[in-house]
């Protein structure tokens, strides 16, 4: 299986659960792999054939950086329904780092796995 990644993007987000969170903007980072057939797009070297990184870190920027969530865990879903649903994708590992959260931890945060639905003739 081939995958596309995008590896430490950063977005500022409303995130948290204590009174204090919900009053600033935390950083976050995302790390994404996705399951995706390059062989098109190495015979075509053509940009309409790939799977459009740079397309979906601004979607991914824009959606976090309008949310409100009190958990990592529940973003973490959300932008991997994003990604499977708006690029179609079949297959997303999805890492959401909180740097700073824990005291003496460089980041804390959640890995899940997301696929997209089975089609069923």
């Amino acid at each position: 299986m081939d995958k596309v990644f995008i590896e430490g993007l950063e977005i500022d987000a409303l995130i948290g659960i204590y009174d204090w969170e919900r009053r600033i903007r935390q950083p976050l980072r995302l790390d994404l792999e996705m399951a995706f057939d390059n062989r098109r797009p190495a015979a075509s070297d053509a940009i309409a054939d790939t799977l459009d990184y740079k397309a979906i870190s601004k979607r991914l920027v824009q959606y976090v950086q309008q949310s409100s969530f009190g958990l990592v865990e529940t973003l973490a879903e959300r932008c991997a329904e994003l990604v499977i649903a708006e690029f179609g994708v079949c297959w997303v590992r999805l890492r959401l780092g909180k740097p700073g959260a824990v005291r003496g931890a460089q980041s804390v945060g959640v890995i899940i796995e997301r696929s997209a639905p089975s089609k069923e003739s």
